[in-house]
């Protein structure tokens, strides 16, 4: 082979292996924006917005959302704080219990749990900037009570989750959680 043939070969060999990487990377990046179901989507399937609609049990290969712990019972609830700010309420009656808030995206933007709590009813008030600042100008009664929590995007959906520590307290936590509000204030 001579001299110039190795130089043509070794050129399109790297030539060809930057255009497969460019390839994959862009494949890689345009991922996102070509799932057609999130989290936020899926928890539309389970009942109306602004308001816990209980999630079915976590099986193997039947999830309702990715990586639930099938020790718990979990409820969703979808909101949307252009329409004002949510209040989660709910007194469940078991030895740990979580809710977690999620943005649209499905990225995480709060967590707490009845111990960090420091109680075992859930009283959370979330809201915007905005709606900070004009219920500082008029408070509610009972404000002392609430968690606040200001978020700078509108839509998402907080995940409350109950373990159940015996399969005979299943539907008492099933009520507890059905019962847990999620509604404008």
């Amino acid at each position: 082979m001579t001299l110039s043939l190795r130089f043509s070969l070794i050129i399109g060999i790297l030539a060809t292996l930057c255009l497969a990487a460019i390839i994959h990377i862009l494949v890689v990046l345009s991922i996102p924006q070509n799932v057609q179901h999130s989290a936020y989507d899926n928890i539309s399937g389970y009942g109306p917005d602004r308001q816990f609609n209980l999630l079915p049990d976590t099986r193997p290969g039947q999830e309702p959302l990715p990586d639930l712990d099938p020790a718990m019972k979990h409820a969703a609830c979808r909101f949307d704080l252009q329409n004002g700010p949510v209040l989660f309420d709910a007194r469940i009656p078991v030895p740990f219990w979580s809710i977690g808030l999620f943005n649209s995206s499905g990225e995480t933007i709060y967590s707490l749990n009845n111990r960090t709590a420091g109680a075992e009813r859930l009283s959370m008030l979330v809201l915007t900037p905005e709606q900070l600042s004009i219920l500082r100008e008029n408070p509610p009664e009972n404000l002392d009570e609430l968690i606040v929590l200001e978020v700078e995007q509108t839509s998402g959906f907080g995940l409350l989750r109950a373990f159940v520590p015996h399969p005979s307290k299943a539907d008492s936590i099933d009520d507890a959680l059905t019962e847990a509000s999620c509604r404008t204030l």
